[in-house]
């Protein structure tokens, strides 16, 4: 996927995190403006700071690092997600003047059910795991502290699917579907009746720099997703008259993100809504895997 550069040579930008999916895109599309503040300073507050100085943005990886230890629900994910955060966000405070840009997921949120299907700035907050308790004590403590001079954008991201850019390799159930199937099977998550919202990485990269351009006035919340969700028994059925798999349903759907985003608040933040279908993501799928 080829990656619109961000211009302006005023912008600069920095990245903390530690996500090997979203990151390399967003520091792809930001060119020279890219500030990239490596893991390895972050306890070093003088020199976070002087990095930050040079800077109008600043946006924070606020997921599960892949490259931690422990898992979702360990205690332990947590107070990493807290370790990495806090001298990106005291320094922030310090500086008076960046806008602070988190990236997330849904999972803050409770599971969505066939009553309360949609995700929202508005829907209600229950973090699904430690993970996702990590993610939201950040946003909180970072909304706490937004201003005219230092606005705060949280957003949280659905089911994101696409190409990793650095290896190539697919990234998401799509994906995942896509290399079981030549084997003859897709193991399904859930029982086929759930619904999943699946947003393209092309997509969501540009909300993101959308975001980065024109800030908020304080603060807010983007939950960001097509606004069209998929069942996955429909999913599961396309792959199998493509290839003849046999789909096997009732897996593990714990970390699953079910439901569908509102996006109506996208299109009005951003004047345009997320327009990668899910027949594409499929074909990219396929195409990738070599079916």
């Amino acid at each position: 996927m080829a990656v619109k550069v961000m211009s302006g040579e005023r912008m600069k930008v920095g990245i903390s995190g530690e996500d090997d999916f979203v990151q390399p895109y967003l520091e792809a599309a930001l060119g020279d403006n890219l500030v990239r503040i490596p893991s390895e300073i972050l306890q070093e507050k003088m020199q976070v700071d002087a990095m930050l100085a040079s800077c109008n943005a600043v946006i924070l990886m606020n997921a599960h690092p892949p490259q931690t230890g422990a898992g979702r629900d360990n205690r332990a994910a947590l107070l990493d997600m807290r370790e990495a955060a806090l001298p990106i966000l005291k320094g922030v405070e310090d500086h008076g003047s960046l806008h602070l840009i988190l990236i997330g997921t849904l999972r803050v949120h409770p599971q969505a059910t066939p009553e309360e299907p949609y995700y929202s700035s508005q829907a209600s907050l229950a973090p699904r795991d430690i993970a996702a308790e990590g993610q939201l004590w950040v946003e909180e403590r970072a909304m706490e502290h937004a201003t005219e001079e230092a606005p705060v954008s949280v957003l949280r991201c659905s089911n994101v699917q696409g190409l990793r850019l650095d290896s190539e390799d697919g990234n998401g159930i799509l994906h995942q579907f896509a290399r079981d199937s030549i084997f003859g099977w897709v193991s399904v998550p859930g029982d086929g009746t759930q619904m999943k919202d699946f947003v393209h990485i092309s997509d969501m990269i540009e909300i993101v720099m959308h975001v980065l351009e024109k800030p908020p006035p304080t603060r807010e919340t983007l939950c960001i997703g097509t606004g069209e969700g998929t069942v996955m028994s429909e999913i599961a059925g396309l792959y199998q008259e493509r290839t003849g798999c046999d789909p096997q349903y009732g897996n593990d759907d714990k970390h699953e993100v079910w439901g569908v985003v509102d996006a109506w608040e996208i299109e009005q933040r951003c004047g345009f809504r997320p327009s990668v279908t899910p027949a594409e993501m499929i074909d990219e799928a396929f195409e990738h895997a070599g079916v």
